[in-house]
């Protein structure tokens, strides 16, 4: 289920930013917000299989997906901009695809640890809604 809301928000990054020109950070947010609804659909229904209360649920939800999209996001970034100053031949546009390439995944690592071991965890499996 996880390659599914990544290919979703990876796409649509991709097209944000290459098609449409818009920025590193409106580009990765856009795509990831929309990734992060077929996520928590996805995962609480098929990979988690959980009955925790929605509200509760998605403001753990909301949390993990922030944080992780920060966090990674920004390292990515980093890195990316480290691996251009390696080398003058790249233009600048492939540094920010190489960002949103490892801020992705990044963010698919540690969201599906958030995901597993703060919102969707075992003894929410047997709770009711």
């Amino acid at each position: 289920m996880g390659v599914i809301n990544t290919l979703v928000g990876l796409s649509i990054m991709y097209t944000l930013l290459n098609a449409f020109g818009l920025s590193y950070w409106v580009s990765t947010f856009a795509g990831n917000m929309i990734g992060a609804g077929v996520s928590y659909i996805l995962n609480r229904t098929f990979t988690f299989q959980s009955r925790a209360a929605v509200p509760g649920s998605m403001i753990r939800f909301a949390f993990v997906i922030l944080f992780c999209y920060v966090t990674s996001y920004y390292i990515a970034l980093v890195l990316s901009k480290a691996v251009m100053n390696m080398t003058t031949v790249l233009p600048h546009l492939v540094q920010n695809n190489l960002a949103v390439l490892i801020g992705t995944g990044l963010y698919t690592i540690m969201n599906y640890s958030g995901q597993r071991y703060f919102v969707f965890h075992a003894k929410d499996k047997t709770a009711e809604s």
